[in-house]
């Protein structure tokens, strides 16, 4: 059965002639950047959007966290900075009006990137509801209605996932949405989950006057370079944040004045600590239940995500999905890519999601951005490694800003001397990741980097410094020398 015997689309056509239907499920970044693709190759689209448009990044997850985070940057500087004749002030926070701001900007981006891009397709439009797959996997909303078009699409994101930890429910605690939007700043948070989503905003709300503690299960960002890990652990510690890792949380207990948690460390011993409030980020799942996937055949994975192939194709023919409901991932521009993918596979391409060379960012400070292979993964690759590390005390722009925290690690393949993998602990990290992302995009090498002319006095000019460390002594070299 292909997809189309639901039916013929609905005769949307906003005064165009009748072509090719596409029904989008949510409208978030895959959703929208799978409308805009179908209707520049001359379709027309049906999103169908339950709860408020602009998925997770603008409304609570990319766009109120990183306003945050810089808001917190701008309090820590007022207190810490290293400029010599500059006063500093610890004034507190007046937390009603950053979080209005952080609103406001919401509401702004809202508008501008999803509410007035809709209005700009007549081509799209818009049914507020829920969308549910029948036994036949035809498409209509929770109230019976069909929704007919010659494909579909789903994104329909995430949510935060919760572990179940005894005590958890009953004593109450945050996932990342509600955090955002807490009426008060607690005098204290622990944050569960030492990943990019725990620690950017245990950061965040240490800057902004929070006593914080973070509790990891092995390391800080444990799936990435081992070295970043250690010393971003170094340097949160020194602001102040209790770090600790190598910890299991076994149960929570409500108090008079919040919550103590318990928790058994690598060792083997007990600890506790006891907060006023208590973060869960220890992940996202993807949003899947109660939509009859599995009963219409789409193949659902072992974390409630749907399971796509490289075109983002379902198991069910004529159904795709894209975006943080397929299970990561979890970023709005692979998300926006899949998508757009996805459509072109829905209206007959046949593409694949190439997610080789995937750059990708925390926004703490110092920042910590990489793309490409590990040093573990390249030596199980059996690839021979050439690591050059580059502290950034050697890198003019973070010198004239008196901020050398961190490093830049370059792994280039000793055969060829292409770049293989690069891992960055800097305060403008993502700012970095580019040039190295590029190189192992096109297949280039050291000498191509170091062959490159780069502006004095810029972070991006650290990227050619690490590529000569891989050959030379930076310590004996003038500025600009090659």
């Amino acid at each position: 059965m292909s997809y189309s015997d639901c039916g013929p689309p609905d005769p949307i056509d906003n005064g165009r002639p009748a072509g090719r239907t596409l029904a989008v499920l949510g409208g978030g970044s895959a959703g929208f950047a799978a409308a805009i693709r179908a209707v520049e190759s001359g379709a027309r689209v049906v999103m169908v959007q339950e709860g408020t448009i602009g998925g997770t990044c603008v409304n609570v997850g990319c766009v109120p966290s990183k306003t945050l985070i810089r808001a917190g940057e701008a309090q820590h500087r007022r207190a810490f900075h290293p400029f010599d004749g500059i006063a500093v002030s610890a004034d507190p926070v007046d937390w009603s009006r950053v979080r209005a701001g952080k609103d406001d900007l919401v509401l702004a981006l809202r508008k501008a990137k999803y509410e007035d891009v809709l209005a700009a397709y007549p081509e799209i439009t818009l049914v507020q509801g829920r969308g549910v797959l029948n036994e036949n996997g035809c498409l209509h909303l929770a109230d019976g209605t069909a929704v007919r078009a010659d494909a579909v699409m789903i994104a329909t994101g995430s949510s935060p996932w919760i572990p179940d930890v005894p005590g958890l429910e009953e004593s109450g605690f945050l996932d990342s949405t509600a955090l955002l939007d807490i009426a008060e700043l607690p005098a204290s948070l622990a944050v569960l989950g030492a990943g990019s989503v725990g620690l950017e905003l245990a950061q965040a709300y240490a800057r902004l006057g929070v006593r914080v503690t973070v509790l990891a299960r092995s390391r800080v960002l444990s799936k990435g370079d081992p070295d970043v890990s250690a010393e971003l652990t170094r340097f949160l510690r020194e602001e102040g944040i209790d770090v600790r890792t190598g910890v299991a949380v076994t149960a929570v207990e409500r108090t008079a004045t919040g919550r103590r948690i318990l928790m058994s460390t690598a060792a083997g011993s007990s600890d506790s600590v006891e907060v006023v409030a208590l973060l869960v980020a220890s992940g996202r799942r993807a949003n899947t239940a109660g939509m009859g996937l599995e009963a219409a055949g789409v193949q659902i994975g072992p974390h409630g995500q749907i399971v796509v192939d490289a075109g983002q194709r379902t198991t069910r023919p004529g159904v795709f999905a894209a975006g943080d409901v397929t299970g990561g991932p979890m970023h709005v521009y692979v998300a926006a890519k899949a998508g757009s993918l996805a459509a072109d596979n829905a209206l007959g391409a046949d593409d694949s999601l190439d997610l080789s060379v995937l750059p990708q960012v925390t926004f703490t400070d110092p920042g910590v951005a990489f793309v490409g292979l590990t040093e573990e993964e390249a030596k199980a690759r059996g690839i021979t490694l050439l690591v050059s590390t580059l502290p950034l005390e050697h890198v003019p722009r973070a010198l004239a800003a008196r901020d050398t925290r961190g490093f830049i690690k370059l792994l280039a393949d000793a055969a060829t001397r292409r770049i293989v993998g690069a891992h960055i602990l800097a305060p403008e990290a993502g700012e970095m990741i580019m040039e190295p992302a590029m190189a192992i995009r096109f297949g280039l090498t050291i000498d191509d980097i170091t062959s490159m002319l780069h502006p004095y006095l810029t972070h991006s000019e650290g990227i050619k410094l690490a590529a000569l460390t891989f050959d030379k002594d930076v310590k004996m070299l003038s500025c600009c020398a090659v």
